[in-house]
């Protein structure tokens, strides 16, 4: 059976996610099969295995640091709202229902045993499992059949580190307060404290150590630094939009939906040096990119009609009609089309004009299309033409089906022959997520893109997989240093029973 050390955190967005990646990698180098778990993760942000089942994108993420295949034993629950007090609930990977908050705490204690199952299967497969706790440690509202933060430690005896943000301010009342609010039992499982995400000289905070280990009763094992490194993180979409190039070569506009999912279909042209990526929420933003794209929506209806009352739509529209190139992803593509019915009420039910950018009609149906999937380019008109014959692989994620009207081409073969996508002079859409990560794929877009501007990229064939890489790999070095890893290594060790 596995090691097992727990990554909670004071507050949500304190770094847990970034802080267990770094930490799946540091021990993958270390000789030692390891593999992240997150018993229930609420992220819109999903994935699509290779066997055809959904899991939260950040325990990918990580486990795309530890080196390994993503499992949905790494996430047994994960909740995706679908409105301000319901959420899809998907247990191992299937949809189980779609309930209230209420009646899923109602429900909880029927998972407490699907997740113990995933996770001493999972355990029994590898050295280590780093573990990643949700919100804050000390919800105490929420501690009666938790099995998310300290219920999730106790069943898997892990001992824990409590990681504070020290960029947010109050670290000394976050950590603190978390330690001192938990039932001496659960207090007793932190072993040891980090503050995360310091800006500046660290030497100044030698004393802040100092006091957090007289106050907290508990050892500092680091700071770490606020580290410039592209991984992707859970709640990364607000950083996503602050942190874009201020100039570059090409300009592409992505529309900031509500209810915005799979957002990581862009890192890979957000990495791409000459590109900036820009998400855009209001029509006076739009400016006059190279590229607008609207992204996947878990409630497309609904954000359709946002855009509509903003003016959003209106100026998506304007742009098409001067020229500039259109592309729709899941639900975008559904809401590039002429209609969207819901008769059976998978999001609430109605029927909406869409925006009569492509000659499609979309129903949606109550069962979930999921798939991994690999797909060839088809004959494309456009701007986009140096795309045909491309190669891609990406996953499907949706719960509706799109008729073409008309003689309207599609825009991809997939591998088992099933034709995918639109396409309408410069309007594309698909249902492929990943659209972007294939260097061929990039390769051809941006390229046409530059050429119509006249404008050269620096760095046409960009790896992104390369790029990922080094990246964790300058993640895991950047933790390493900052952390007293010879303690760490203790208290992995020396599990629940260890001291402070």
């Amino acid at each position: 059976m596995a090691k097992a050390i727990m990554v909670q955190g004071t507050m949500s967005n304190a770094g847990k996610s970034i802080l267990v990646s770094a930490l799946c990698r540091i021990f993958k180098q270390d000789g030692y099969r390891v593999a992240p778990f997150k018993s229930q993760n609420m992220a819109l942000n999903s994935f699509i295995t290779r066997d055809g089942l959904e899991m939260g994108r950040a325990q990918v993420t990580q486990a795309e640091a530890a080196g390994v295949e993503p499992d949905v034993r790494m996430n047994p629950v994960l909740l995706k709202p679908v409105h301000d007090q319901g959420s899809q609930v998907i247990l191992h990977g299937e949809v189980l229902d779609t309930i209230t908050a209420r009646n899923y705490y109602a429900m909880k204690p029927t998972l407490r045993p699907e997740i113990i199952k995933a996770y001493n299967s999972l355990a029994s497969d590898f050295d280590v499992i780093v573990l990643e706790g949700a919100g804050s440690a000390a919800e105490l509202n929420l501690e009666e059949d938790d099995f998310v933060n300290m219920g999730m430690a106790k069943m898997a005896k892990a001992p824990v580190l409590l990681v504070g943000d020290i960029d947010r301010g109050g670290i000394f009342a976050q950590l603190y307060g978390t330690v001192k609010i938990l039932p001496d039992d659960e207090s007793s499982l932190i072993k040891a404290l980090i503050v995360n995400k310091f800006r500046g000289d660290l030497s100044l905070f030698e004393g802040g150590v100092k006091i957090l280990e007289d106050i907290c009763g508990k050892p500092v094992a680091g700071v770490v630094p606020y580290l410039d490194v592209d991984i992707d993180d859970e709640d990364s979409v607000a950083e996503r939009m602050s942190r874009e190039k201020v100039t570059a070569a090409l300009d592409i506009a992505v529309i900031f939906l509500p209810h915005i999912s799979n957002f990581t279909d862009f890192a890979a042209l957000e990495a791409t040096p000459g590109v900036r990526v820009r998400y855009v929420k209001e029509p006076y933003r739009l400016g006059q990119p190279d590229l607008v794209i609207i992204p996947g929506s878990k409630s497309t209806i609904f954000d359709l009609l946002r855009l509509r009352e903003s003016g959003l739509e209106a100026g998506i529209k304007q742009l098409a009609n001067r020229g500039v190139p259109v592309l729709g992803i899941c639900g975008g593509y559904q809401m590039l089309g002429e209609s969207i019915n819901d008769s059976e009420g998978t999001e609430g039910g109605g029927a909406v004009e869409g925006m009569g950018l492509l000659p499609v009609d979309t129903e949606f149906v109550s069962e979930k299309h999921r798939t991994r999937v690999t797909a060839e380019s088809l004959e494309v008109g456009g701007i986009f033409a140096p795309l045909a014959g491309s190669r891609l692989e990406g996953y499907e994620i949706h719960m509706g089906v799109s008729t073409l009207k008309g003689g309207a081409k599609p825009l991809l073969r997939l591998s088992n022959g099933t034709l995918d996508g639109c396409q309408s002079g410069d309007i594309y859409g698909t249902y492929l997520h990943g659209f972007f990560d294939s260097t061929e794929c990039r390769d051809a877009i941006l390229g046409a893109l530059a050429g119509r501007k006249g404008v050269s990229l620096a760095e046409r064939a960009f790896d992104f997989a390369a790029h990922k890489e080094r990246n964790y790999d300058l993640l895991a070095q950047g933790v390493r240093d900052a952390l007293d890893m010879q303690a760490v290594y203790r208290i992995l060790d020396g599990g629940i029973g260890c001291g402070n």
